[in-house]
């Protein structure tokens, strides 16, 4: 390496420890190395910003349930990361058809609220009825207009065009599983739920009504 010193004379040195000094101190030189580019922040499968290294929450009073394991699996995949910051468990309901006494057996108060995810929240259906029969401060009950939580994956995720009709008064499962050509509906739902990889693969109303249930369940009572 050439190095010109304060009388502007060059001289060759080899880049070894203490190959040069000033005023009499032994001096080494090394190469420049840049500096680490700053890390992206990590997105959850929600779209939130992740908090890495973030210990679960110490579970909150507060609960969500869902109708089903396929609700609680999906809300799972998408928002998990989340739920388990926040504190909030994620509970089946197997069913809705007995819903008032489930929220009287839970008791909701400030600092203890309930939210509820239904399916086929449409109107007319049975899911409104039951929904419009509680009327609670601390319960919030939202859904989505989908006969199932399975149609609520967007169609393309799972490989088809569109998801086929089956007529009023058939199981829907079973008739979209005949329509296409599905031997196995629990194999196929776990193609389905291994076809999510994020928000962006489910219908916005159901997206929407989780992160309703979330916000409503984790905000502060006053």
């Amino acid at each position: 390496m050439k190095l010109r010193d304060r009388d502007g004379r060059d001289h060759l040195i080899r880049m070894a420890e203490g190959a040069f000094a000033i005023d009499g101190r032994p001096c080494t030189l090394v190469v420049e190395r840049a500096a680490p580019a700053a890390k992206e922040p990590s997105i959850t499968a929600s779209g939130s910003i992740a908090v890495e290294g973030a210990a679960a929450r110490i579970a909150r009073a507060s609960r969500i349930l869902v109708e089903g394991i396929h609700d609680a699996e999906l809300v799972e995949k998408v928002w998990g990361d989340d739920l388990r910051i926040e504190g909030v468990v994620v509970e089946r309901l197997d069913g809705m058809d007995d819903l008032m006494p489930v929220v009287r057996g839970f008791g909701p108060r400030p600092n203890r609220r309930l939210g509820i995810l239904l399916d086929h929240l449409v109107p007319g259906s049975k899911e409104q009825r039951a929904a419009q029969a509680i009327e609670h401060p601390d319960v919030l009950i939202t859904g989505h207009p989908y006969i199932d939580v399975w149609q609520a994956v967007r169609p393309a995720v799972v490989g088809i065009e569109a998801w086929p009709d089956v007529p009023k008064g058939e199981d829907w499962k079973e008739g979209i599983c005949r329509r296409l050509g599905v031997d196995e509906p629990g194999r196929f739902w776990k193609q389905i739920l291994g076809s999510v990889s994020s928000y962006r693969d489910l219908e916005a109303p159901l997206v929407g009504a989780v992160e309703q249930l979330i916000d409503f369940v984790t905000e502060p009572s006053a």
